[in-house]
């Protein structure tokens, strides 16, 4: 099941996005730019990725992107500016300020997390992202 989706623009520096859970934009996402899926200073390569809840010490309770080629550990966490604080994972923010940064990361992550158990969705059911590009309409 595709729960959420992001639509992304690439920007030298770094990639933003809007973030869709069933269909209805719910934050947008800071990321780095786009540099051939190389580990640490890339963002992940468009798909569809099969997604799980975590939790860690430094994040608390967060996303897990599972399957990603040649890559682990690849998380939707709170940040606000992707090149400082990112190292390919996603962050949600409630507003862009400028490509790879945004505000109240924090308060982004809770809206998704809690919008997503409101959903009750099933334990087996397999949860999936699609990060695909914007294209004009």
């Amino acid at each position: 099941m595709i729960l959420l989706q992001i639509k992304r623009i690439y920007h030298p520096t770094a990639t933003n996005g809007s973030l869709f859970l069933m269909g209805q934009e719910l934050c947008k996402t800071i990321e780095l730019p786009w540099k051939q899926n190389r580990k640490q200073i890339s963002c992940i390569p468009e798909g569809v990725y099969p997604i799980r809840f975590r939790i860690s010490n430094k994040f608390s309770r967060h996303i897990e992107l599972l399957q990603v080629p040649n890559r682990s550990l690849i998380l939707i966490h709170p940040a606000n500016n992707a090149i400082k604080e990112l190292r390919g994972c996603i962050a949600p923010v409630m507003e862009l300020t400028a490509p790879g940064r945004g505000l109240r990361s924090k308060t982004a992550l809770r809206l998704l997390l809690n919008t997503m158990d409101s959903l009750n969705i099933p334990a087996p059911q397999v949860m999936q992202l699609e990060i695909m590009q914007l294209t004009n309409i």
